[in-house]
């Protein structure tokens, strides 16, 4: 009804540069505000967040459909170029996808290197152990060691080290100091690991503190049998894909 009422009022004030209104028509949406709270929002026949909302879904369509992939993909070569490449690992299987994209280009064909890389067959090769698999299996023999500071209420830094069993995260060592040495950090692992212990890999970080006085120290002790956590056996120490 509020909107069929517009309608009319305006219909009535067509050819007027002002719309006016009756003493009816005020009558009446003094007696709608008092039965309806609502009417303001009946005089608005669309909202600006309407508006907003309408422009944003037009920008969106309109970029979805400028930017959309008329050829997805990278453009397939002819059937005869595929089997040249093969035909070429075949009959040379050391040469690689840069050899056999040079050896194209002097006959001719313009291609990239990936390309030739994406025809050529994939060997599977066995997958190696990775770090997780190390740990798993070495878990029960592996102890960490580490640096924590600790700052006092005088302003000064503690330093706590740290010996942890890796198996069942047990502490089996701290022990605090203001000023760590080498020669103090090798004597807290001797302490740490009692003769029955079979701990054989020691997991560090690269602190100049485990240099070759530590490694001296420690392999007296005859505990440091495997490399630390920069030489583990596999060569240079990467991070672990966990």
């Amino acid at each position: 009804m509020p909107f069929r009422h517009q309608l009319l009022v305006l219909n009535r004030q067509r050819g007027a540069r002002r719309v006016g209104f009756r003493a009816s028509d005020r009558v009446l949406w003094s007696w709608l505000s008092r039965l309806w709270p609502g009417w303001r929002q009946a005089l608005v026949v669309v909202r600006p967040e309407t508006v907003i909302r309408w422009h944003r879904r037009g920008f969106r369509l309109y970029w979805r459909w400028k930017s959309r992939s008329r050829h997805p993909g990278r453009p397939a070569i002819e059937a005869e170029l595929r089997d040249l490449i093969l035909e070429m690992h075949r009959a040379n299987p050391t040469w690689g996808a840069p050899r056999i994209h040079g050896e194209l280009l002097k006959l001719g064909f313009t291609l990239a290197q990936s390309t030739v890389s994406k025809y050529l067959p994939r060997h599977r090769r066995p997958p190696s152990q990775c770090w997780r698999t190390f740990f798993r299996n070495h878990l029960r023999q592996a102890i960490a060691i580490d640096f924590a500071v600790v700052p006092i209420a005088t302003f000064r830094l503690l330093y706590v080290f740290v010996v942890l069993s890796l198996e069942r995260r047990r502490l089996l060592h701290v022990h605090v100091t203001a000023h760590p040495a080498a020669a103090w950090t090798a004597q807290q692992m001797v302490e740490a690991l009692p003769d029955e212990t079979n701990a054989r890999y020691l997991i560090r970080d690269r602190d100049g503190i485990y240099g070759a006085e530590f490694q001296r120290r420690v392999a007296a002790h005859s505990r440091e049998r495997a490399r630390p956590r920069d030489r583990l056996p596999g060569g240079r120490w990467t991070p672990p894909p966990i």
